[in-house]
């Protein structure tokens, strides 16, 4: 009989664990937490120290009932849930829901699911850490106390279904503002001026940029300007007045952090953040792979910082030199300062074993899952990488009192480039074929004078909006994808390609926000809160000292926007779609299960309608729209809105382009035109 007990938190971890450990182990699982506040009221005794009551979660009897049978016939119990505030909260929940007063418990933590982190884990044993476990519940009740005073407010005063949070509301606001910035934005003309050159040597024309001229820097800021420059030039001699060759070194990334983890999967593989994390979970958790049962590819993916182990080091050291050659190793490796605290308990996100190269799990695991370990292991091998080097070529050209310029750059060393390399690593050479120098001739050809605006700010997408949440400290590892959930799934954002748009919703919230509780949506409020959070764990603050200097500002600040805010009417978007018992334009409603069309007499009519979106594309059977739909497991498919009368669906985006070779339909996928027809096998470039 197993004598001693390791509960982790997912169930899939489990199978993952239990073939590193002997039959002396068993090895069970409590699906995530199992107290917490209570859902129908504060949770929070005011009056007695600001006191949390926790009770045993709805559904959790049954697994609480089977993990304290497992308790009773072990000897020691290890607790070994996720290594952060979070998973020590869970272990001390845990200690008192099972009644561990009177066994040997211990706490033990892993980075990442192998044998030899496991099996050191149990060697390193502790009690559970009071002040990680203090720094969650401080959160969790500050969080609450935001959530349950101010959401009711909403709903009174704008309408049920709202919320707001410590965190999101923060997130909300930084998009509002940067929505003002676009708005408020006024472009202003410019102009630039190339020159185009033949020069002996170069087999291509050389396409000089307007510098200035002997005074410094020139910009061009209208036609007029730009005319009377070239017509100052008009029978100048253009000369090669200075070449300056140098050697710059790119240099490789840092591996990930669960930030840039969530911002690179958004940019080069379009996954939202939420999508990231679950994948990251699975790849952390353990997956299937043949000849080895279930075994976990990465470390822990909740982390900030860019610190990796000696022997992770040792190992891709050894595993660079033998597959690309000694000249490829990095001599030094950097690593991300920041002028926060960085929770450097954790490594950055890498591959467990650095020999699980992606191309030869690729068929263990479905495309997405296998994309995102791509993208992890690559990024962790170029970062043990040498930088790749470049030279580089600047040229200055006199003509009359103007000065032109021509850069050049020419790869010399790829390093890590040969593994990885992203958008802004993909610079598109300008390479000079000849040797320019100063007695080079050069031959006028043509100008190129172009006009520009500025341009405003870009609209936040989800990697833009991570990435200024971490850089204003707003929030920790674990919260930026709930966040950017949270906020879309109550429609205070909408996302439209990768950007992100604030809806009349958002703005009438913010505003009340920042009306009636300015502190909890000031960026550097929030951020200062997560330093007293970092100052919790780290023994220096007490939790409830923060919660009661927080809440009698809260309590005042609600009472006051009670009595003050004025009731604001959100009107329904209105549809093309006209009830079929009464005859109104029916309206679009949010449930909780999406979308749906009602109409807007209701009590007195109650029709409804699913809601579907039209994608602007006629049926290829029947000529009615093409509109999104989704299966019961949350697949996303195309049919036609005559279903059941007209059965055609289809998984990728129909086009109405009919196909040249066959006359089947045409499907969009990625950025070309396939035919439908399997057997025709025509595609196309999809054009812009």
């Amino acid at each position: 009989m197993a004598k001693y007990l390791v509960i982790v938190e997912s169930p899939a971890k489990v199978k993952t664990i239990k073939k590193f450990l002997g039959s002396n182990y068993e090895v069970a699982a409590s699906n995530g937490h199992v107290r917490d506040l209570p859902k129908s009221q504060l949770g929070i005794d005011i009056e007695n120290d600001y006191e949390p009551k926790y009770i045993t979660i709805r559904g959790k009897g049954d697994i609480l009932a089977a993990l304290r049978r497992e308790v009773k016939k072990a000897e020691k119990v290890y607790l070994a849930t996720d290594p952060d505030r979070e998973g020590e909260a869970i272990s001390w929940h845990l200690y008192y829901a099972l009644r561990l007063e009177n066994k040997k418990v211990y706490r033990i933590t892993f980075n990442e699911i192998t044998k030899s982190a496991v099996k050191e884990s149990l060697k390193n044993a502790r009690e559970i850490n009071m002040n990680l476990v203090d720094a969650q519940q401080a959160r969790r009740v500050l969080d609450r106390m935001v959530g349950y005073r101010i959401s009711p407010l909403l709903w009174a005063k704008v309408k049920r279904g709202l919320s707001a949070g410590r965190v999101q509301s923060v997130a909300l606001r930084i998009i509002c503002d940067r929505e003002e910035e676009i708005n408020a934005f006024i472009p202003e003309e410019y102009w630039t001026l190339d020159v185009t050159l033949k020069a002996e040597g170069e087999k291509k024309p050389i396409a000089a940029k307007y510098y200035g001229n002997e005074n410094g820097k020139e910009s061009i800021s209208s036609r007029e300007q730009a005319e009377k420059l070239m017509a100052e030039l008009e029978g100048a001699e253009y000369k090669v007045k200075e070449v300056k060759k140098s050697e710059r070194v790119k240099k490789s990334p840092l591996p990930f952090t669960t930030s840039t983890m969530q911002q690179e999967a958004s940019r080069a593989l379009n996954f939202s953040t939420q999508k990231t994390m679950r994948l990251a979970q699975q790849l952390y958790e353990g997956v299937d792979i043949k000849g080895e049962g279930t075994v976990a590819l990465i470390t822990y993916l909740r982390t900030d910082s860019t610190r990796v182990s000696d022997e992770a080091e040792t190992m891709a050291r050894e595993f660079i030199e033998a597959n690309y050659g000694a000249g490829y190793e990095a001599e030094s490796v950097s690593e991300k300062k920041n002028r926060q605290k960085i929770q450097d308990a954790h490594e950055a996100i890498r591959p467990t074993e650095i020999s699980h190269i992606p191309a030869q799990i690729k068929e263990q695991l479905p495309r997405d899952l296998f994309r995102l370990y791509q993208l992890i292991w690559k990024r962790f091998v170029a970062s043990r990488m040498s930088g790749a080097r470049y030279e580089t070529t600047t040229v200055r050209i006199n003509a009359g009192k103007s000065i032109f310029t021509v850069s050049a750059s020419r790869m010399l060393f790829d390093g890590f480039m040969s593994v990885y390399s992203t958008e802004d690593d993909r610079e598109e050479e300008n390479v000079l074929t000849g040797q320019l120098d100063t007695a080079s001739k050069l031959e006028f050809v043509s100008f190129n004078p172009a006009q520009h605006f500025t341009q405003p700010p870009a609209h936040y997408t989800e990697a833009s909006l991570v990435r200024a949440l971490e850089e204003l400290g707003i929030g920790r590892p674990s919260t930026y994808s709930p966040t950017i959930t949270t906020i879309l799934a109550r429609r205070y954002i909408t996302k439209e390609k990768k950007n992100l748009y604030v809806t009349e919703t958002g703005e009438v919230v913010n505003r009340i926000m920042k009306e009636a509780f300015p502190s909890i949506v000031d960026v550097n409020f929030t951020a200062n809160m997560e330093a007293l959070l970092d100052g919790v764990e780290a023994g220096e603050v007490k939790w409830k000292t923060i919660v009661e200097n927080f809440y009698p500002d809260l309590d005042e600040a609600v009472k006051a926007a009670e009595r003050e805010l004025e009731h604001v009417t959100i009107a329904d978007e209105v549809s093309d779609e006209v009830c079929e018992l009464c005859g109104r334009q029916m309206v679009i409603k949010y449930g909780p299960h999406g979308r749906f069309l009602a109409c807007p007499g209701f009590p007195d009519c109650r029709s409804t309608k699913p809601y579907y979106e039209r994608v602007g594309v006629k049926c290829p059977k029947c000529g009615r729209d093409v509109v999104l739909k989704m299966t019961r497991k949350g697949r996303r498919y195309f049919g036609c809105i005559g279903y059941p009368e007209c059965d055609f669906m289809s998984w990728q985006k129909p086009s109405d382009t009919a196909c040249p070779k066959c006359g089947a339909y045409m499907v969009e996928k990625g950025s070309r035109l396939l035919c439908s027809n399997a057997e025709c096998g025509y595609s196309t470039k999809l054009s812009d």
